[in-house]
């Protein structure tokens, strides 16, 4: 059977929670690393928007929204029943509101800034939903990590590294311990290989359990 080919890039919190669901439903795929500022051209074939992470399946059917690649994962095989716990409201809130704020606090150059302070501000008002209900339960949906865990906690790391010190300084013991769990878990290490980028000449690279 021929793997689905992934188009993504390691440190992309989009591609990471694909990954993480992709090898959660025991899902191998080729991986193709991409280097963002030197797109392949098969990539753009694929999903002209040029973003990843882009699943091409085996019939030629393209999945390009991360989250959709999850879903589609999870239909397939969901051993830890993920997709039970999908909280859409949530989700949306980070990758909305939460991911503008979270680029303008990492990147204000980008944004015509001078520095990204408000928006690390902003960025921090929103984990007060996540606080509160990880002050109850280990995970955002109970005892258990699932989906929603896993579609926010690559945007949540991003957020926490952009100055370590000063996250690990805040009042946040419920979703620090959340974070500190999620980073040693088997999963995160296992789709976080480095690869260097795709060149259309090189052996397949495989990834899944």
């Amino acid at each position: 059977m021929t793997p689905p080919i992934l188009y993504s890039f390691r440190r992309c919190p989009y591609a990471m929670r694909a990954r993480m669901a992709l090898w959660v439903a025991g899902i191998t795929v080729e991986l193709r690393e991409v280097k963002l500022a030197a797109k392949p051209p098969a990539l753009l074939a694929a999903s002209p928007k040029g973003t990843v992470p882009v699943l091409v399946l085996a019939d030629g059917q393209v999945i390009d929204q991360s989250l959709d690649i999850m879903r589609w994962a999870l239909v397939h095989h969901d051993p830890e029943g993920w997709l039970a716990g999908e909280d859409a409201g949530l989700i949306a809130a980070n990758d909305g509101p939460f991911k503008r704020h979270l680029d303008r606090a990492k990147y204000p150059g980008r944004y015509g800034e001078d520095d990204g302070i408000d928006h690390r501000s902003a960025a921090l008002a929103f984990l007060a939903p996540l606080e509160a209900r990880l002050g109850e339960a280990p995970y955002l949906g109970g005892e258990a990590r699932g989906f929603t865990d896993i579609a926010l906690f690559p945007f949540i790391r991003q957020f926490a590294a952009i100055d370590p010190p000063w996250f690990a300084a805040q009042p946040l013991a419920p979703i620090q311990g959340w974070l500190e769990r999620l980073l040693e878990t088997p999963l995160f290490a296992s789709v976080m290989p480095k690869f260097a980028p795709w060149q259309k000449s090189d052996a397949p690279v495989m990834l899944g359990p």
